[in-house]
């Protein structure tokens, strides 16, 4: 059996979703029995978020203008891509009724003014159902009958919302009572990822990315001979090949390996993603949709001996730093745990953050769609300090980057750390702050978004060429 996940970008517009069609027809030639997970399109989470937000905070008409978008979007595309008359129509109804439900989430959100992160995974559910639907829908005028399956059904999770933790034997037994069958009668299931639900029905997600995770407890709980995650890029790089043309893709690496990539940030792998199939010695290939036949990167237990090592530069924009400054006599570590925790409990993530004692001041990094929404909860949160003037008025800093460097030592043996600092020292880079782990195979730092792509490329170019030499 191959279970195999399409993400955002891949099915994010009704050419992607015929493209995916004819990629899932090709491949179930070789492979009948198949699995597809799949994710919402590109884009269409951070826009139910935003309604969600619009609705807690009272700005009905941007959370209606945001609905509105996001029905004559899915509509566009199962009109352009569904041929059958019937499939069309039912799936068009279904659309209807899944951003019904949509308007009434939010209309709920509003009364309370408050958006919690159980109900925004009620909400952030729904752009998976939209698109397995229409896929679903789509397959069966390939050749392949297919069959919708909503992964609340089939996933088991607890009860922590917003990255909530698979139960894999209640999991393992629905999947083989309701996905198994299916695959036997010769069905292509179309699950919906990201999304689960506690063993009472309560709506989870995964956590962003979370997609990916889902492919592969379905492969591991289902005894997959492989898991594929299709993407828009050809693997796993060495960097970004919008920044650096010339970035390589890394063709094998361990579960060790890929997991740590995953964790500073790779975008194509969710970390999350590799300990099921790990466990079960499960492979795991990360393919381009936009070009299926370049193999893209396998991740085994034991790679090929004599490959070429390990080193990647990982990159992300979009993001800001956010400040709060406390007196000398009112600043403790319950004032950063308060700030995290009330985040965390609105299902905000804080990508990095730094204390500093001496200056009593805690610095968040939240991605820039946050940040608004950041600055209110945390508003909120201190509201008796920032009136008495105990914690002063938060800062927002500027749009800035981060840039993590994962990979071993040089021909020397020299670790990654130095090398990497050594190298931004010589182009004179500036780094705003920077995070290390007790190794020195990985580093991680800020820096000013405008100065990110000369970065990469400056670190890329200097490492690249330091591992080839003799």
């Amino acid at each position: 059996m191959l279970v195999m996940k399409f993400g955002g970008t891949s099915v994010g517009s009704a050419e992607c979703m015929m493209a995916v069609a004819e990629i899932t027809r090709q491949v179930r030639g070789q492979h009948p029995r198949l699995v597809v997970v799949v994710s919402a399109m590109s884009g269409v989470t951070d826009q139910l978020i935003s309604a969600a937000r619009a609705a807690a905070e009272g700005r009905m008409e941007e959370c209606e203008a945001i609905q509105a978008s996001l029905l004559a979007w899915h509509m566009g595309v199962c009109q352009h891509s569904l041929a059958d008359p019937d499939q069309r129509q039912a799936t068009c109804t279904s659309i209807t009724e899944w951003m019904a439900e949509l308007e009434r989430f939010c209309q709920s959100i509003a009364v309370m003014g408050e958006v919690t992160v159980r109900g925004l995974d009620m909400v952030c559910a729904i752009g998976e159902k939209l698109s397995a639907a229409i896929l679903s829908a789509l397959l069966p005028a390939q050749g392949m009958p297919a069959e919708y399956v909503d992964a609340s059904r089939v996933l088991v999770t607890d009860d922590h919302f917003g990255a909530a933790n698979p139960l894999l034997a209640e999991t393992k037994a629905r999947l083989e009572g309701t996905v198994r069958p299916l695959v036997q009668r010769g069905l292509v299931p179309v699950i919906t990822g990201y999304i689960g639900a506690t063993a009472q029905g309560v709506p989870t997600t995964l956590g962003r990315g979370g997609g990916d995770c889902s492919a592969a407890i379905v492969g591991a709980c289902l005894g997959a001979d492989e898991v594929w995650i299709w993407s828009d890029v050809d693997g796993i790089l060495t960097a970004d090949p919008n920044l650096v043309p010339e970035a390589r893709t890394l063709e094998e690496l361990s579960y060790v390996e890929a997991a740590e990539l995953a964790y500073f940030g790779a975008e194509v792998l969710h970390p999350k993603t590799i300990k099921p199939l790990e466990e079960r010695g499960i492979p795991l290939r990360i393919r381009n949709t936009f070009n299926p036949s370049h193999p893209g990167t396998l991740i085994v237990k034991e790679p090929s001996v004599g490959r070429p090592r390990t080193r990647a530069i990982i990159s992300t924009r979009g993001l800001s730093l956010l400040a709060v400054r406390g007196s000398d006599d009112a600043w403790t570590p319950q004032v950063a745990a308060r700030a995290l925790h009330c985040l965390g409990q609105a299902g905000v993530e804080v990508l990095m953050f730094t204390q500093s004692f001496s200056e009593h001041n805690l610095t968040l990094l939240v991605r820039r769609g946050d940040l608004n929404s950041s600055l209110r909860l945390l508003c909120q949160e201190f509201a008796d300090e920032l009136a008495r003037g105990v914690i002063a008025p938060l800062e927002v800093g500027q749009e800035v980057a981060t840039i993590s460097v994962v990979g071993g030592p040089g021909k020397d043996g020299q670790g990654i750390v130095p090398l990497t600092f050594a190298a931004l020292g010589r182009q004179g880079m500036p780094v705003i702050s920077i995070a290390q782990a007790s190794s020195e195979y990985n580093v991680s730092f800020v820096v000013p978004e405008e100065e990110m792509a000369a970065t990469v490329q400056a670190l890329h170019q200097e490492l690249m060429t330091e591992l080839t030499r003799r």
